[in-house]
């Protein structure tokens, strides 16, 4: 099975969590809160924190009102951007970042198919941005008021 780590995943949730303050009023928010909000710990948000903002995804704002806000709007983030931040590829396998990785990727027949499908994820991760993201949040979060269910 291939599996998104737990750093992409939660980073993205993070995003998401900005983009709903950058929509009001751009609103700089603290890591505690998210923490609270998106049920993720707070160490571990300071840990995905820092490469988001080394790539210029987020950036911090000093003093009284200050926190984390998104350094671009939401429908200029796409999924890929934070993929590559908090994993460093959005690659199936190793080889198809750094050749030199397997002496076999001249004869082997496995990479190209590793090549195509990474193309497809990577291709669609391209195409969602967090605003895509955060409006299917907010649908499915409406979706669940209507039934009477608690988000």
């Amino acid at each position: 099975m291939i599996k998104l780590s737990t750093k992409g995943r939660y980073g993205t949730r993070l995003m998401v969590n900005l983009a709903r303050h950058y929509k009001n009023s751009q609103e700089a928010v603290i890591l505690k809160n998210i923490s609270e909000e998106e049920g993720i710990s707070l160490r571990y948000l300071e840990q995905i924190i820092i490469p988001l903002k080394i790539s210029k995804l987020v950036k911090s704002i000093r003093g009284a009102g200050g926190g984390y806000t998104l350094a671009r709007k939401p429908s200029e983030i796409k999924v890929c951007d934070i993929l590559y931040a908090l994993e460093g590829t959005c690659s199936l396998v190793e080889c198809l970042e750094d050749e030199s990785f397997c002496e076999k990727i001249k004869i082997c027949g496995t990479h190209e198919i590793w090549k195509g499908a990474t193309d497809l994820l990577r291709n669609y991760f391209e195409t969602i941005t967090i605003q895509d993201v955060l409006e299917i949040s907010d649908r499915k979060i409406a979706a669940a008021k209507k039934k009477g269910k608690p988000k």
